[in-house]
């Protein structure tokens, strides 16, 4: 019989009476909950209204009026604290003040002050790349303001790379005929733009087909209407094209205020490389793709099903189709944001959001996928959970290294027991080296769950010696090491990692791990980040509620590595891999673990929807002193050996453009 984690016999199993007396007898504690929940909150709501009456005659007082300037002063001073409390000292706050230096720099540096120069334009435009290729540009008009407009095909007729055309379908109402006279005017002094003007509006969708009807080139590329491109996009295509064979291609882009240049940069969006689950949970790439005319072959480039999310679709539909998607990590591409654009407000266009779920739907389908749900999360309404099915009910063998801490332990172990909705479980404690008496009386007590057992590992401590030999006693299709420090959060914990642990195409998959004081101390592993240039967490120590950069604390993604703390894995793709490499005995192994997986073809995954606390090292200490740091230098020294090259190329899911000594995606300049 099929027992729970916690010794009792699943509903699903017991006869139709014991289901009935176990389901009542749930209500009933639940309705007890509420009732004494209820009385709770109604008391509440009474002190709350004392207070706030009691507050309300404070503020009407004299003396609350007079005490003004005071109070005011004392605000200063508590803020001035509080900031100085978060950024550690005066110092900190310095550092905070470089940092925004910096970005003002970068931001300059990537505004205008990249164009190239005069003579820089004349070299590229005087190089003979290995292969002819036509861009062909499109853009679907509609009532475009004329500054606008003049700005954008301008844009065009600046890239120094000349040979595209630029392909513009024409919707505008009748009280709009200007619109139409400045691409007549354009198109008299370039032959290169091709303008049309369409019986009526077919809207976005319908519009940008028109314009691949006119199209002849060999590259698609799509521009919006009031955007600006930077004069070397082309270029810098064409060279991704020569050199990687790409055949769909994206670049980094800015936003900026409507009607003012595009050094008025409110947004720097720098990309990853592609990675498929954050282009599912996201549209992560918009802006500007570029891409093989032959990919489109049998499929309509936009489908008017999904306006407002129409490049989704087709990011979605032609990425699964291209051999070599190719990111250039350049900021090429300035995003217009102005009344009425999804830039400035998805509420301006709400339907893009039902829109967004359904291409994400529609190519979840077509990926073999079924029976999974899309949920918007709190980050913005287009970023999206995607909830996986779970095939069958596997065996999940989780494996706990432990030396003494008996409170550590049990803390951890109790957090499963009591927290996981998840029930075809194992848990299996490596015991290595314990010397103190509580710890082997309390492996005698969770040995009584015929859910957890103990076994013995005997050697000098290396942690990935000791993780093998519990997956070599382990039982479970699937593998999820977890340190002793953790504490389970999420209730269905187990479920988020096997959702994505399933798949084929995936390698490990990480969970989101906090401080006690609730900060992040896992949000995935960036190579080559941090002094030792190995490897490092990105947002380390930003609040658990900060949504990340670009969103990216709030839906699943592409990393290169999780950490071996909460790490899933197939068995069987575990043991194809030959577990984790023993030379690195302490650190960097999970690592070493992810980067064989995805050297294998596979892609690895962090969730922020499976969360623990992660009680960092409180069993083994810190390696910053003395031997130990000494061993964390030499297996460091090792990993850069190793992964040289892998190292020296960068993390492809962290842009370029970031700095490698902090983790909080700031620029480097």
């Amino acid at each position: 019989m099929q027992n729970r984690g916690n010794g009792q016999v699943s509903p699903e199993r017991m006869t139709e009476e014991e289901a009935l007396r176990f389901y009542r007898a749930a209500y009933d504690r639940e309705r007890e909950k509420a009732r004494v929940l209820a009385g709770k909150l109604a008391a509440e709501q009474g002190k709350n209204a004392e207070l706030e009456g009691r507050l309300n005659r404070i503020k009407g007082s004299v003396f609350w009026r007079l005490s003004k300037p005071l109070r005011s002063f004392v605000h200063w001073v508590r803020r001035t604290k509080e900031r100085l409390g978060y950024y550690g000292s005066i110092k900190g706050v310095l550092r905070k003040l470089n940092a925004k230096k910096i970005e003002r720099t970068a931001r300059a540096q990537h505004g205008t002050k990249s164009f190239p120069d005069g003579e820089e334009a004349k070299r590229q435009r005087e190089v003979r790349f290995p292969r002819k290729i036509k861009f062909s540009i499109l853009v679907p008009l509609y009532n475009t303001p004329e500054k606008f407009l003049r700005q954008a095909i301008d844009s065009v007729r600046a890239q120094t790379y000349g040979r595209w055309e630029l392909c513009l379908a024409d919707g505008s109402d009748e009280d709009h005929d200007e619109v139409g006279q400045i691409c007549k005017e354009y198109a008299a002094s370039d032959s290169r733009i091709l303008y049309r003007k369409l019986a009526k509006n077919e809207g976005i969708s319908g519009n940008t087909n028109a314009c691949l009807g006119m199209a002849s080139g060999d590259y698609i590329a799509l521009f919006d209407h009031d955007d600006v491109l930077h004069p070397g996009v082309l270029f810098e295509y064409m060279k991704a094209i020569c050199e990687q064979n790409a055949d769909y291609i994206y670049c980094d882009e800015a936003t900026f205020k409507g009607n003012k240049t595009i050094d008025d940069m409110i947004t720097l969006h720098f990309k990853p490389d592609f990675a498929p689950d954050n282009l599912r949970a996201n549209n992560y790439i918009c802006h500007f793709s570029a891409f093989d005319r032959n990919l489109l072959e049998g499929m309509q480039l936009f489908r008017s099903e999904f306006d407002g999310s129409q490049d989704h679709d087709m990011i979605l539909r032609l990425t699964s189709r291209a051999k070599h998607v190719v990111h250039v990590p350049k900021l090429l591409y300035y995003w217009r944001s102005h009344a009425g654009s999804v830039a400035a407000d998805i509420s301006a266009k709400s339907y893009a959001i039902d829109a967004a779920k359904g291409a994400v739907a529609a190519h979840l389908k077509q990926q073999g996928f079924e029976n999974f749900e899309i949920l918007s999360t709190k980050a913005f309404e287009t970023i999206f959970q995607i909830k996986y099915e779970i095939k069958g009910n596997p065996l999940v063998s989780i494996v706990i290294p432990n030396k003494d801490h008996v409170e550590d332990l049990t803390r951890c172990i109790t957090s499963i027991l009591e927290n996981s909705t998840y029930e075809n479980y194992e848990i299996i404690v490596v015991e290595n080296n314990s010397t103190s008496e509580e710890i082997f009386a309390y492996y005698k007590k969770i040995q009584q769950n015929p859910s957890v057992k103990v076994i013995t590992y005997e050697g000098e401590f290396n942690y990935s010696r000791i993780n093998n030999l519990g997956v070599s006693e382990a039982r479970g299709e699937y593998i999820l090491l977890l340190n002793n420090d953790t504490q389970v959060i999420t209730l269905d914990w187990i479920e988020e990692l096997l959702m994505y642990a399933q798949r084929p195409d995936v390698g490990a998959v990480g969970a989101k791990l906090y401080y006690e004081d609730r900060t992040i101390q896992h949000a995935g592993v960036v190579l080559a980040l941090g002094q030792h240039r190995t490897a490092g967490h990105s947002h380390y120590r930003v609040s658990c509620n900060n949504l990340g950069y670009m969103g990216r604390l709030c839906y699943a993604q592409n990393v290169m590595a999780v950490t071996g703390a909460c790490l899933m894995m197939s068995r069987k793709l575990f043991q194809e891999l030959g577990g984790l490499d023993e030379s690195f005995a302490v650190s960097l192994n999970d690592v070493d673990l992810c980067i064989r997986a995805w050297k294998a073809g596979r892609v690895n995954v962090f969730t922020p929807f499976a969360e623990l606390y992660h009680y960092e090292s409180v069993s083994r200490g810190l390696d910053d002193q003395g031997e130990k740091a000494q061993r964390y230098n030499r297996e460091s020294e090792a990993f850069r050996t190793k992964w040289k090259e892998l190292l020296e190329k960068g993390d492809p899911y962290y842009n370029p453009n970031f700095s490698l000594d902090r983790s909080d995606f700031a620029l480097k300049i």
